[in-house]
């Protein structure tokens, strides 16, 4: 598929999606959000794709959040409430991927972005980027990402965001639990494509498995969740690559996954 706003490339079973809009500091518009949708979605169809890496090409910025021109448009408010529906649809994407995610920070997290960077199972941010919410200082609130930032960050460290509009630091957001490593700028590719390719090697069925059951198990009651997950155990149970993995590790070696 032909992509104007974003890159989509997959190399030893990695899909790398990259925002390149650098004219606009890659503002979430319209097009770039059913862009995304479609990559993310292609990514799901194809059975070589095990990880999904999503970057940017912007020098300082992953994204400067949602297209401000966008809100102030003059359309009818059901076209702008239409389309608003993007945002929710990717998040629920990325969540329902079937397949681990990172999304790979390499310049300031900002507003809307937050939300896609919360989506995805690990953030690795560059050292000296940002992370914030600055939406409230220009009139608009974070409405679209509010749950993911909520599901991710303790309470009171939302609201500081929220409210504040002011940005983390990269260290700052990892103590906060948006980031998971943080990682100088001349070893910041390397980490990620290690992440990746660690990602990449387990077992293609199990990590569906296991991903699915991660984000339906979240909200639900407690003893709900853990009937849930026991028949999920018990549905791995009848994998090939349960029974692989297991008789690899008695015999010392690595595992042949079949996806079975």
């Amino acid at each position: 598929m032909a992509y104007t706003s974003i890159r989509y490339e997959v190399a030893e079973h990695v899909a790398t999606i990259t925002l390149d809009s650098p004219d606009t500091r890659n503002a979430l518009s319209n097009d770039m959000l059913s862009e995304l949708i479609d990559a993310f979605g292609e990514a799901r169809d194809d059975g070589e794709v095990r990880c999904v890496v999503l970057t940017s090409s912007h020098e300082k910025i992953f994204s400067a959040g949602g297209s401000l021109d966008q809100f102030a448009a003059d359309v009818p408010l059901v076209h702008k409430h239409f389309a608003t529906e993007r945002f929710p649809t990717l998040f629920k994407l990325i969540g329902q991927l079937g397949k681990p995610t990172i999304c790979a920070a390499n310049g300031h997290v900002l507003a809307g972005s937050l939300g896609i960077a919360l989506a995805c199972d690990l953030i690795v941010a560059r050292e000296g980027v940002g992370f914030g919410t600055p939406e409230i200082n220009v009139g608009v609130f974070p409405f679209m990402i509010m749950a993911l930032i909520y599901r991710n960050v303790p309470r009171k460290k939302t609201n500081e965001l929220l409210l504040l509009g002011e940005r983390l630091s990269a260290e700052e957001a990892r103590e906060a639990g948006i980031v998971n490593e943080v990682v100088a700028a001349e070893e910041f590719d390397a980490t990620v494509a290690d992440w990746a390719a660690k990602l990449a090697s387990k077992s293609p069925v199990l990590m569906k498995l296991g991903k699915d059951a991660m984000y339906r198990q979240m909200d639900m009651p407690f003893d709900e969740a853990l009937d849930f997950l026991r028949a999920q155990l018990s549905l791995a149970f009848t994998t090939e690559d349960i029974k692989e993995g297991v008789t690899a590790f008695f015999e010392k070696r690595e595992p042949q996954w079949t996806g079975r």
